[in-house]
């Protein structure tokens, strides 16, 4: 019997739930465990072995460590291309260049506002960290273009890739999760096709087992 792959990390963390529902999408065993941000154990010298920047998560497979959670998201659908979610990133390369593209999309231009408005919206207030309004607000004005190439995209095919659910799907449900819980959530539903993708994606049972295991009690640490 196959050696459960680790994740190291609380899935409350963004970076950690996109491994954790592409694991799910593959159906592959995994051991999940935790690290305190909290206690600082992210910049423990173990855990440094595993992720030389300090940062959540870090993923074991065997013999191999790897970190940076859409580079995770790559290496598992690769090795595990006959499990679970088998078009998770494509089976040609046209594909799979596709899937990259709006994989890049996300990192590079859906990413970098979002995050900043997850950090405001969503943790500020939970950390007693005063909003900048600012901040908010230029972001918010980024990510609304953003998403308006997004609504045309979307008219033009059901996923952002294709017409199937891929990688580049997947990993903009841990941002967009969050925005949806705050009062910006009209941001996605405001836009019939962006809407409508969100509905699709985010209610995949893969995701809803992801969204449970950030309301539970986490578990031990390493």
């Amino acid at each position: 019997m196959a050696t459960a792959v680790k994740v190291y990390g609380p899935p409350m963390s963004t970076a950690v739930s996109r491994v954790l529902s592409c694991l799910l999408e593959k159906d592959v065993q995994f051991q999940l465990i935790n690290v305190s941000m909290a206690k600082g154990e992210h910049k423990k010298p173990d855990f440094l072995k595993l992720q030389p920047f300090g940062q959540v998560p870090a993923f074991q497979d065997e013999c191999i460590s790897l970190f940076e959670s859409r580079a995770i998201c790559r290496y598992i659908s690769e090795k595990y291309p006959s499990q679970g979610n088998k078009g998770l990133y494509g089976t040609n390369p046209l594909e799979k260049a596709s899937i990259d593209q709006w994989l890049e999309a996300e990192g590079q231009s859906f990413s970098p506002p979002s995050a900043v408005l997850v950090f405001q919206l969503a943790f500020a207030p939970r950390m007693k960290i005063k909003q900048d309004e600012g901040l908010i607000k230029m972001n918010e004005e980024k990510l609304k273009k953003v998403l308006d190439v997004y609504e045309k995209r979307l008219g033009e095919s059901r996923y952002l890739s294709g017409d199937e659910f891929s990688l580049a799907d997947l990993s903009h449900l841990p941002n967009a999760q969050y925005l949806m819980n705050t009062d910006r959530g009209e941001l996605f539903t405001s836009r019939e096709n962006v809407g409508r993708w969100w509905g699709e994606i985010s209610g995949r049972e893969s995701w809803k087992k992801v969204v449970e295991m950030q309301k539970s009690p986490p578990p031990p640490s390493a």
